[in-house]
């Protein structure tokens, strides 16, 4: 399913009494700014860094934690989705107050409570290990060995706190490739989010698998996905308990068609789901994400058209909005409004205290895509 290039842009819809009132954060995958809107579309804030924001977040201090573009001159990691060459905080004026910098970083980072970072890293796995990962589709050119991942704890200072080796924990037999996927890696992991107890919540695009880390051990606590859910992103836990995934649904058994779900990790029972019909309307080869209001709905990224809107537990679309800036892509260079993941934050979010939010300031930018009053519907 594509979009056509005469679709709207901007604010497609706005339902203001069934929404979450707040500001959407998101980022075009390849360009050079973050961008912060309200809920009509109106940019209320930037931040720019010629190096590229990628994919970013607020922390509660109001700062903005970001990824950069890939390297340029590091072979092992070119044209790997979610490669990255830095880590960046930025003060609100868009200023860097710290960095920090590694060709193997990708995909995802998390601020944790101790005021140190984590984040995902490629290691490459010496020739043994690579011999008997399983699966892929085999080519000629292929390296003799693979790229795993592993989660790094990174100080302030940029020392290595601590690192958990994934891929010593994972099963050659069950953790296998996709037939569809090269193998210069083996798991592709694509999100890291921390459990309320501190373990670490990961998905693994290549083996079609979420799983929990424990923290203190390395070793996995839960682990589910193989025939349920294929090639899905950000997992992150609900205050139920449940775990919110966006399944991407490509190469999957049968249609590709994209969802989120709400998983139980004690029964493995799939206990919400949203779809749209038909099933192949919406849907996303890569990247996107969902997370739970907290109003109940759930904010939806259809990353790979730049599509991102809120749905009631029902599954009603009360807000929907079109990335309307584009940037050349990272791998193929074509020009792309695609989204890694949008965040959308409430007025009275620590972040936002105190801030100035006057769409005003943006009237050029707002003045093109801007939206405006959408009633309800």
């Amino acid at each position: 399913m594509g979009r056509s290039i005469h679709h709207p842009v901007g604010l497609i819809h706005n339902s203001p009494s069934n929404t979450f009132n707040g500001y959407t954060l998101f980022n075009t995958n390849g360009g050079n700014h973050a961008t912060m809107i309200d809920n009509l579309g109106r940019v209320v804030h930037r931040w720019n860094y010629d190096g590229g924001i990628i994919y970013s977040y607020l922390l509660e201090n109001g700062n903005l934690l970001a990824r950069t573009k890939p390297p340029e001159d590091v072979d092992i990691v070119k044209g790997l989705g979610g490669s990255s060459s830095s880590l960046i905080e930025m003060d609100w004026d868009s200023e860097i107050v710290w960095e920090y910098k590694d060709p193997m970083l990708h995909h995802d980072y998390t601020r944790l409570p101790n005021g140190n970072t984590g984040a995902l890293l490629f290691k490459e796995l010496d020739e043994d290990i690579s011999r008997q990962v399983k699966g892929g589709h085999p080519r000629e050119d292929d390296p003799k060995t693979i790229l795993g991942d592993v989660i790094r704890e990174i100080g302030t200072g940029g020392e290595t706190v601590n690192e958990w080796e994934i891929y010593s924990e994972l099963d050659f037999d069950e953790d296998v490739i996709c037939p569809l996927e090269h193998r210069r890696e083996w798991t592709h992991a694509n999100s890291l989010n921390l459990m309320p107890n501190g373990d670490f919540l990961v998905s693994f695009r290549n083996i079609s698998t979420v799983g929990i880390i424990s923290r203190e051990t390395g070793e996995f606590v839960w682990k589910w996905g193989p025939g349920n859910v294929f090639h899905q992103h950000h997992p992150t836990v609900l205050e139920n308990g449940n775990i919110l995934i966006f399944d991407n649904g490509s190469h999957s058994q049968g249609m590709d068609r994209s969802r989120v779900i709400e998983v139980n990790p004690v029964t493995n029972e799939i206990e919400w789901e949203y779809t749209e019909t038909p099933a192949l309307a919406f849907y996303s080869f890569h990247i996107s994400s969902a997370e739970r209001l907290d109003n109940g709905n759930t904010l939806i990224c259809e990353g790979a058209f730049g599509r991102i809107f809120e749905v009631t537990k029902n599954g009603r679309v009360v807000w929907e909005y079109i990335n309307p800036f584009y940037a050349p892509d990272l791998r193929s260079g074509d020009p792309t409004n695609m989204v890694f993941r949008a965040h959308r934050y409430s007025p009275e979010h620590p972040s936002l205290e105190g801030r100035d939010l006057n769409p005003d300031i943006y009237k050029n930018i707002n003045r093109l895509y801007g939206g405006g009053e959408i009633g309800d519907s």
